[in-house]
């Protein structure tokens, strides 16, 4: 029997963050910080974001600014005052 971890958001309006972090790694982040991960690739990343918030692909936005994980849950950071360059996954 395969144990599957449920989804940590309750609502799709949740939006999810992808991008690359400083190292180069892909970072997936909820808005608000409430979960988020660092992954090898962009396929993996989005594979997390969409298993957190129920396989809503049109709340995942890819930055091409850098994001960096925050665990604080006070939301995400960019190496940017404002969000430029996003653009929805799906």
């Amino acid at each position: 029997m395969k144990i599957v971890e449920p989804p940590s958001c309750s609502s799709p309006s949740n939006i999810i963050f992808v991008g690359r972090n400083k190292s180069g790694q892909w970072v997936a982040q909820e808005q608000n910080g409430l979960y988020g991960g660092l992954f090898v690739s962009r396929a993996q990343a989005v594979k997390f974001a969409l298993f957190e918030n129920g396989h809503h692909p049109e709340t995942i936005v890819e930055l091409s600014c850098r994001i960096e994980l925050n665990t604080g849950g006070s939301g995400f950071s960019t190496d940017r005052p404002q969000i430029t360059g996003a653009r929805r996954v799906a």
